[in-house]
């Protein structure tokens, strides 16, 4: 396969998002937009990866680094347009083979096929091949200026006639180019136009100047909608959404409510699993064959074993593990806690930091004491064992296997296994007592009244 580099350009600022944070870390499906650009650019068989950001942008560097290390970042210090920022990238670039294709890093739905559809035409034997799309309403878009299979140029929205502005045949976002014929004309792009700005669109008439081959392929407009402002970050996020639903289903995956799920970037989920409306998942989470979520559940950074039941209206956070057939009921909460299989923790309660083992009954409001207000403690409940309801396991603390707390306890001091461990007062009822507070409650109010 030949070789690829791929350069993102992430330096705009992106004012109309109206924001502190970099345009591109807006989040889709759980990702930041330039992650979608570089995950699409893996797919389609980057060998390297280049982004270009602006002055200050730290936060897309770590950003992207945490997500592809491999990336290289060079920074464009003074904003002179898209073939000055990929020109930034010379280190790289210089010493290519193959093709080097240059991409938008604000295009949050973009794909390794999109890619695709210029790179064959660089196969095919073109010199230089420009992604393009066909758009319901080009108003803004640079116009494809072709002849017959032949691109003659790209012609800015702000720079192009009425004629011109009449065609329906728009730039996308992915320009390719033999590396040879990219670093020969890089250098050439002058700044002639309303904007003062080294356009890489005008690499389109150079190399025709220069006799070289150069057309297009063709991307769904879906796929290389940029995200410029809230209300196409909205749009970018629905239209994942609807991808992500549908190929889940057709995964073998039900959704009782298809529109009211929402799925991150990375979630997995196997066969036969049945997904109740009003449920979101948060990056990470894994599901088993044969699971349920139940309404109203909020789940990240979980795994959920097979046949598992989650909700309703549970939150499981990073870490959570359930193991084969566990329950999690309604209104409980697991952090960073691994449920066994066929254990259940059916209502109420806070499971943090906690190995519970096989088997396991856990009542209702149990808590696990897990934080003394510097550090973090685990909670261990041995297979089989039975924690009553309303207690408290106050860690670091170890229950045994086949060990019963009692209701209403709170465990300071580890249980052995099999053992009955009660940790409560004992009740003490004084009678009539209760009949002369009321009374004096009363007499009290009935005095404030006057």
């Amino acid at each position: 396969m030949t070789q690829l580099l791929s350069i993102i350009l992430a330096a705009g600022e992106g004012t109309r998002m109206k924001s502190a944070m970099p345009k591109v870390l807006h989040e889709v499906g759980g990702m930041p937009i330039v992650g979608h650009v570089a995950r699409a650019a893996r797919a389609a068989g980057s060998d390297q990866i280049a982004l270009v950001t602006g002055p200050g942008h730290d936060a897309i560097r770590r950003a992207v680094t945490a997500m592809h290390p491999e990336v290289v970042h060079f920074e464009q210090t003074i904003a002179k347009g898209t073939a000055h920022a990929a020109s930034m990238a010379r280190e790289l670039f210089e010493t290519a083979e193959g093709y080097i294709a240059v991409v938008y890093g604000d295009h949050p739905l973009l794909r390794g096929v999109n890619f695709r559809a210029v790179l064959d035409r660089l196969d095919a034997g073109l010199d230089v091949a420009i992604l393009g799309f066909e758009p319901k309403d080009p108003t803004g878009y640079g116009r494809l200026i072709t002849d017959g299979e032949t691109l003659l140029a790209i012609r800015e929205h702000k720079d192009a006639t009425e004629d011109e502005r009449r065609i329906r045949l728009c730039n996308a976002c992915i320009l390719a180019f033999r590396a040879e014929v990219f670093r020969d004309l890089i250098d050439k792009v002058e700044a002639n136009n309303a904007q003062n700005e080294y356009y890489l669109g005008d690499l389109v008439e150079l190399a025709n100047a220069a006799g070289k081959k150069v057309g297009w392929g063709l991307a769904p407009e879906n796929d290389v909608m940029g995200v410029n402002d809230r209300s196409q970050l909205a749009r970018a996020e629905g239209l994942f959404q609807d991808v992500q639903r549908e190929e889940f289903m057709k995964a073998g995956v039900t959704l009782k409510d298809p529109g009211s799920v929402w799925f991150s970037y990375d979630t997995e989920i196997a066969r036969d699993v049945t997904i109740e409306p009003n449920v979101y998942f948060g990056p990470g989470v894994t599901i088993g064959e044969g699971a349920v979520i139940h309404a109203f559940s909020h789940i990240e950074g979980a795994s959920i074993g097979p046949r598992a039941s989650v909700g309703p209206f549970a939150r499981l956070r990073p870490e959570a593990k359930l193991g084969e057939g566990a329950k999690v009921g309604n209104f409980v909460e697991i952090k960073k806690a691994d449920i066994g299989k066929g254990a259940k923790v059916s209502h109420l309660t806070y499971i943090g930091d906690a190995s519970i083992g096989e088997e396991v009954n856990i009542g209702a409001g149990v808590i696990t004491v897990n934080y003394d207000g510097y550090n973090k403690h685990r909670t261990v409940v041995g297979d089989h064992a039975f924690i009553g309801s309303n207690s408290a396991l106050v860690a670091p603390v170890t229950v045994g296997e086949g060990a019963l707390v009692s209701a209403g306890s709170i465990i300071t001091e580890d249980v052995p296994a099999d053992a009955l461990a009660l940790a409560r007062s004992r009740q003490t009822n004084k009678p009539g007592r209760a009949k002369t507070i009321f009374e004096r409650a009363a007499a009290l109010k009935k005095s404030k009244g006057k």
